[in-house]
């Protein structure tokens, strides 16, 4: 098995199961198979966040310490997707495989403040060349669909073992695709979005670290992350004492998705990331408390970092 970009950590994995534990016993209709998170804990001296001061080959030999539940297993990421278009853009961009205009910046920051299922659209059009519409014959369709994963061919040529297995070429739809673009989805969305927790956590700490694309583009798509206003996320309730918070958050009838990176004074720095995937059927109770468990979870690791801080500090004292 090829290494993580991570160090597993276990006493972080202990803290996470145990968060879990009582995770389950809050919100005893979640299935074991229906969540998964990752968590990377950021120690002294800190090489993230660092306004682009190391090399992308200096970033990459630091490993932090980190824990995951069922990090590698492939989930529906909802508008976690829109991370990694993000990126493909910023590719785009810099490479001059497309021309910056007023409607790729106004269409990136609604698709990482609301996560706009217009805006991914119209994105992934610009991305692929590729549009919606009817159904096509047989040749136009095969042509239609090779292009259309050229935004899969880019994050698989990276050679990330976390991005393997991973399939991210389908738009966000508010209802249902239709015509090519159900084609395209397969008879069982069986072609859907597909990601892992181990799978955002790596390219958002690339980014965090500033070595994705370019460290002056890196920023930029940190700034479209970050969130000014703590009362506009889930998180608002316990996150005193942070310094900064940057957040991609998407919930739908088909799951929840959150990504978190966050600096505290009283904390050491972490990421933090979460998928839920809702049962098929659900009651409108089940389907509310749902709703909670990304904010559950994210309690309790932010508990835990302050926790962590604390008795090194205090280590470092005596």
């Amino acid at each position: 098995m090829l290494p993580k970009f991570y160090r597993a950590n276990a006493e972080l994995q202990s803290i996470l199961e145990q968060i879990l534990e009582e995770t389950g016993v809050a919100f005893p209709q979640l299935a074991p198979n229906q969540i998964a998170v990752t968590w990377i804990l950021y120690e002294p001296p800190y090489r993230v966040n660092t306004g682009g001061a190391l090399t992308a080959e200096e970033f990459w030999q630091y490993q932090p310490k980190g824990a995951s539940y069922r990090g590698v297993e492939l989930m529906n990421p909802g508008g976690l997707v829109a991370l990694f278009y993000l990126v493909a853009m910023n590719v785009w961009l810099e490479q001059g495989m497309v021309s910056e205009s007023a409607e790729i910046v106004r269409s990136l920051t609604d698709m990482m403040t609301s996560v706009s299922p217009d805006a991914v659209s119209y994105l992934i059009d610009v991305l692929s060349g590729t549009t919606s519409g009817p159904e096509l014959s047989p040749g136009p369709n095969a042509a239609w669909q090779q292009q259309r994963n050229i935004v899969n061919r880019y994050f698989h040529q990276l050679g990330w073992p976390e991005l393997r297995a991973i399939n991210v070429n389908q738009k966000i739809w508010r209802d249902r695709p239709y015509g090519r673009e159900r084609d395209f989805a397969g008879p069982a969305s069986e072609n859907r979005n597909l990601l892992t927790t181990d799978a955002i956590a790596r390219l958002f700490h690339s980014i965090i670290g500033g070595v994705s694309v370019s460290s002056v583009r890196s920023q930029a798509m940190m700034a479209l992350m970050k969130k000014t206003d703590l009362q506009k996320t889930d998180c608002s309730a316990f996150f005193s004492g942070v310094a900064n918070l940057w957040a991609l958050e998407d919930k739908t009838n088909r799951g929840i998705g959150s990504t978190v990176y966050v600096e505290s004074e009283t904390s050491h720095p972490y990421q933090l990331v979460i998928l839920v995937e809702n049962p098929q059927t659900q009651t409108a109770s089940a389907a509310h408390q749902q709703d909670e468990i990304t904010a559950f979870v994210s309690q309790r690791i932010f508990a835990a970092a302050q926790q962590a801080f604390h008795t090194a500090f205090h280590t470092e004292v005596c």
